[in-house]
């Protein structure tokens, strides 16, 4: 199963915050952030944090989906 952030990205372009932003409101560290940028797994109380700073809830900023590759 593999995860996209895409809808994170999107939110935070329609609340007009930055990365920056993000990482300082949601008190993440600077490798949490860089770690959604690569679709990388992170904690469960990262992703709770920055949908306490957005409003929002988890399916609101990632997407799951399956491995194409997987047989």
């Amino acid at each position: 199963m593999s995860r996209s952030y895409k809808k994170l990205w999107k939110l935070m372009i329609d609340k007009e915050i930055n990365k920056t932003e993000l990482t300082k409101k949601a008190k993440i560290s600077t490798n949490a952030m860089a770690n959604l940028g690569r679709n990388e797994s992170v904690p469960l109380e990262t992703l709770e944090k920055i949908c306490a700073v957005l409003d929002c809830t988890l399916d609101d900023i990632v997407e799951f989906s399956e491995d194409e590759n997987k047989a």
